[in-house]
Parts: C-alpha cells; structure tokens; sequence
C-alpha cells in the first residue's frame, strides 16, 4: 500500500500544476475514492486516534474548498468523499478490513502528505510565480454559509404542530427555545445568537420532504434540532445526509438514528425506544412478579410501534420466553381507533394482567378508558414520548380511577427533581415563557439543545476566526463527523453529572447509563418517585 499510494499521488500531483479547473476537479475526485475509504475504515477502529483521522479530514477539506469554484462543485466533491469514507466503513464492518490494515494504511497516508514533494494542497494551488505576476484583487472569504452569519446560527424543526399529536412538537419546541434564549440573553454563541424556525410535518412522514426542503432551501438552516416522529426521522434522515445537515437531538428513540456505524451528520440523545420496552418488560416480570404469558403490547401501528415491540421481544427471549407467543395489539398512526385492539383483548382466553403500550396520548388514553373496567387490575406501561404530564391530564379527565396504576418511562432527570439542569431548566421556562408548564418533552428538548450549545461553545472557542463563517462551517462539519469518540467523550466527563448520569452525546447510538429509568408512576393524577 504504502509503494502504491506514494506512486499514484505522487503522479496525480505532479500533473496538477499544468491541469485545467476540471482537470483538477476530476483529480481530486479521484483523490477522494482513495483517501476516503482510509478515513472511513480509520473511523471504525477505537484504537486509532482520531486526532490523527482529524489531520487528514481537516487537509482533504481545504482541498476540497480551494479547487471548487461554486458551492455546488464543493458539494459534490464533499458527497463522493462522503461516499468513500461509507465505503471504508462498510469494508470493516463486512470483514474486508481490519484495523491493523487501517492503522497502516492511515500511517502510509499521513507520510505520503508530510513526505517531501507536493502535499495535498498543492494540488489545487497555484504556482509562486503565478500568484507573484497575478493582479492584486480582494481576499475572499467564500460564499455565505448555509444558516450561519456573524450574527447567527439558525437551526430548523420538523415537528407536528398540528393534528392529535401538536402537543409533542409544541413542547419540543418550547424546551429548545428556552434553551436558546437562556444563551442569547448571555451573548449568544462567540457573539452569535442561535435561532430556531419551525415547520409543521402534522406527524405525517409524508409531509417531511417537503418540511425539510422548506427549511433548507428556503429558510437556510444550519441544521435540525428535535425533530419528532419516527417514520418522519426515516425520511429526515436521509434528506439531510443527501445535503451533508446536522440532524440533532430527534424525539425519537427508533434504529434510524442508531446506525452501526453511525451515519456521518446524524447525533442522538436518547436511549432507544426498544430499551424502554425491555426495561419495562424487566420491571414488570422481577419486580411486580408478572409472568411473561401475562404481558401485551399496545402498539402503533409503523415503525414506531416495530421498534418499541422489538425491545418487548428482546426482553422475553432473555428471560427464556418464545417472543413469537407475544399478544400485540395494534392501532393505526395518527388515529384513536382503538376498537379493534380493544376486541382482541377480551378475545383472550389467557388472563392479561399488563399492557405496554406504544402509543400517542389521546390512543393510549382511549385504550385503557375502554379497557379499565374489563381489567380494573390491568398495569399499563408507556413510553417517555407520550408526554406523561398531558397524558395525566387527559386520564384525569375521565376520572381518577383511570389515571391510577400507570407507569411512563422517562429518559430524562425527573422534573419533579432538584438536579441542578432540572432547576435551571425550571427558570429559564418561568422567564421566557410564563404560564407554561414544566414537563418532560420540553425538558428533553431543553438539554438536548445544551448539549448542542455546548458543543458549539467549543467549536467557536478554541479554534473558529470570529470573521469567517466559511472556516466555521468547514471546520464545524469535519470536526461533527469524528464526534463519536474523541469529542463525546469529553463532552460526556464535562455534562454527566449536570445532566443525570446520561451519555448525553454519541452520534449513532447512545445509551443511558443504566435501564432502570421506571419513571413516572401516575397515580391520582401525581407523579410519584
């Protein structure tokens, strides 16, 4: 590798000087499906330092820059680049590569680029005696960036603000904006406030392209933050890849923001919907002493409801229980059908003591008003997405008695609680917006949002010129893609006291510390801990 590659670079170099602009762009192309299949198998290997994968990422970006005219040459540069470094990744993960090689070969690459000769910029540089006989002309500092000004980072959501489920993208919304408040009143990110802009999917994935196309094209984010939805993060999700945006923080705990390995723009908060089901499966069997057999799903029906019922059948073949025995009951999206869910029910022979439930308020709400007088000692159990306040509230609007025995996990400190980002999240809420409600989705939007600021805070810290977006936006985008190691572990030692013992940043994948996060037991309509 190491013969091969300083021969084909060094050949590719040595005709860059003479080569046309297109010459050049086909040059780094070509450069691109060699240098990123390194980077990206690099990426894998936890051993190897990602200062180092850093360097390479940092120089093949300027490269990238400098021999682009246009903002649409540097975006396709940047996509087959993008694509390599899939490929890299794919090789060791299939098996193709391990990290002995990868090690070697990023050795081989990072000699080849400080060796004597030409380096990487060289490429798209021109020569001393060019640039001594060209005519003076004004510094550019390149193209304004997507979403970040001097002034301004502006940050996009694609959330349901209307329909049965508005409340989750209202709440969301509110905990990320009182979160961005709270830093502009002190001075904003290095001098720069950050603004959210809202658009309105209904809960409909089929609503999301477009949402996000409006804040892409029209609204010109930097990136998205607290997107909700599960089926709509599935089309989020790779809307924002295509164009290289930071997707942040989505109200969503489905496999599509956990991929392994985790896709390049993509970081998540919270822990996965399917270890909420399999800590409440575990909750119920040890601790309430329910036989398996016992236990239901309430589910919707998409792949919200798909990837919380796999964390119930996770639980049960743990506990040596065939997951195929399992009763779920299904519902459709964005409805309160719940009648024929309610029929299948009570067409069982086999005594049901427990529900899990995977469902929005008003469906959840639904079932057990239709069920509670069947099963009067029937536990029901549901996700941290359903809002346990609202959801509260709506059982006590039908009586005391249906709001007693329900059990929401939480995936975020308890707001009822005195740690210290729960308190500072109370104050902020009572200033910005009076008469609002302190609950748990607008906590999770809260601290997901900080997580945010404070990676931003070091970005623009230690080493972003105050005078230029572009260097911003280079360095923030290269320096995202390698956040899984190197950065969040810093960040995690830094926030997890503050945040309540969570790894609070991870792009892919990130887990709580622990899964006994049983949180809210409503009852009489209090939330007891």
């Amino acid at each position: 590798m190491t013969l091969r590659w300083m021969i084909v670079s060094g050949a590719l170099l040595a005709g860059a000087a003479a080569a046309t602009a297109g010459d050049k762009t086909d040059i780094i192309r070509d450069l691109a499906g060699r240098v990123g299949p390194i980077v990206g198998s690099a990426l894998v290997c936890r051993d190897i330092a990602r200062s180092r994968i850093q360097v390479i990422v940092d120089k093949f970006t300027a490269v990238i820059t400098e021999a682009s005219s246009n903002e649409a040459g540097r975006s396709d540069l940047m996509q087959s680049f993008d694509r390599s470094v899939a490929d890299g990744r794919s090789a060791m993960t299939s098996g193709r590569m391990d990290c002995r090689s990868a090690d070697r070969q990023l050795a081989d690459l990072e000699r080849s680029i400080a060796g004597p000769g030409p380096s990487l910029s060289a490429v798209i540089a021109p020569s001393s005696a060019a640039a001594a006989t060209a005519p003076t002309a004004a510094v550019s500092v390149g193209p304004p960036v997507r979403g970040v000004t001097d002034r301004e980072i502006r940050f996009g959501i694609s959330a349901p603000f209307s329909g049965v489920s508005k409340e989750l993208g209202r709440k969301m919304k509110l905990g990320i904006d009182t979160a961005f408040n709270l830093i502009n009143d002190s001075g904003g990110v290095e001098g720069r406030k950050l603004r959210l802009v809202a658009a309105d999917d209904g809960f409909e994935p089929t609503r999301t392209t477009e949402t996000m196309k409006q804040l892409y094209e029209k609204d010109q984010v930097f990136g998205v933050i607290g997107n909700v939805g599960t089926p709509n993060a599935a089309v989020a999700v790779q809307y924002a890849l295509e164009r290289r945006m930071l997707f942040f923080g989505a109200f969503t705990g489905a496999n599509v923001v956990r991929h392994d390995p985790p896709d390049r723009y993509v970081f998540n908060y919270r822990p996965s919907y399917a270890e909420e089901t399999d800590a409440a499966v575990r909750y119920l069997v040890k601790l309430r002493r329910i036989p398996p057999r016992q236990i239901a799903v309430f589910a919707q029906q998409d792949p919200f409801g798909d990837s919380a019922f796999a964390g119930v059948a996770k639980a049960f073949r743990s506990l040596g229980v065939n997951d195929g025995a399992i009763l779920r009951l299904n519902y459709q999206r964005n409805t309160v059908d719940v009648d024929d869910a309610v029929n299948q029910l009570k067409a069982q022979k086999a005594p049901i003591k427990a529900v899990v439930m995977v469902a929005t308020i008003r469906a959840a709400a639904r079932f057990i008003e239709k069920t509670r007088d069947f099963y009067p000692g029937m536990i029901y159990t549901n996700m941290s997405t359903v809002n346990s306040t609202l959801f509260a509230e709506e059982l006590m609007l039908l009586g005391p008695r249906y709001a007693s025995g329900i059990i929401v996990t939480q995936v975020v400190p308890a707001v009822s609680g005195y740690s210290s980002v729960v308190l500072e999240y109370k104050n902020a809420l009572a200033k910005y917006f009076p008469g609002e409600t302190a609950d748990y989705v607008s906590l999770e939007g809260y601290v997901s949002a900080n997580v945010l600021i404070r990676r931003l805070s070091v970005l623009d810290h230690n080493s972003i010129p105050r005078s230029s977006s572009t260097s911003w936006r280079t360095h923030a985008t290269s320096t995202w893609a390698l956040a899984p190691r190197s950065v969040s572990a810093a960040l995690n030692t830094k926030l997890r006291t503050k945040y309540g013992g969570r790894h609070l940043m991870k792009t892919g994948c990130t887990r709580q510390s622990n899964l006994n996060n049983i949180g809210a037991i409503v009852q009489k309509g209090r939330s007891l801990y």
